[in-house]
């Protein structure tokens, strides 16, 4: 019998935002999940919106030169909070979306109740449940903000769903 080979596939999770941009890097071989890092870029509250997305652009490409991901997945915002900051976070999360692309790295998108029933098994769980099985699939894993443990959510979600993406990608 020959032995399945299980590739090493380095993945960056972006939890997209102006004010805290989660992100968080996991390794994933088979089932196996292994925690390399994670933080929030914290871009300037203040000045032209150019300014702060470009600040972010910068700091997502300093995750990418730190980590050197296979690929990276973007949690699909939900926003009530009104139109000029729905269409802020839209704009921070085009950035987040685009600067991996921009390398060449295949970008996936999962939406916040996709993540939470792939980490937590319910799709309407709490931001301290996140945590909290984050903190259980990933025993190692130091994280000092939700938005991180968010990045770490998407990260882990895109681990799970990556291979059926790969399967209709093929078909």
């Amino acid at each position: 019998m020959g032995s399945v080979t299980r590739i090493r596939t380095r993945i960056l999770g972006i939890d997209p935002g102006l004010r805290n941009c989660g992100w968080g890097v996991i390794e994933s071989e088979g089932n196996r999940l292994r925690f390399v890092a994670c933080g929030a870029l914290k871009p300037p509250v203040n000045g032209p919106l150019a300014d702060r997305l470009a600040a972010l652009h910068a700091g997502i490409l300093g995750l990418l030169d730190a980590h050197a991901p296979d690929e990276a997945a973007v949690e699909e915002t939900f926003v009530n909070a009104g139109p000029r900051s729905a269409l802020q976070l839209g704009q921070a999360r085009g950035v987040a979306l685009m600067t991996p692309a921009s390398r060449g790295l295949p970008v996936a998108e999962y939406a916040a109740n996709l993540v939470k029933k792939s980490v937590v098994g319910a799709g309407h769980a709490d931001k301290v449940q996140v945590q909290l099985m984050v903190k259980t699939l990933l025993p190692t894993a130091d994280f000092a903000s939700a938005d991180a443990a968010d990045a770490l959510a998407i990260a882990i979600c895109h681990a799970h769903h990556r291979s059926s993406l790969e399967l209709a990608k093929r078909a």
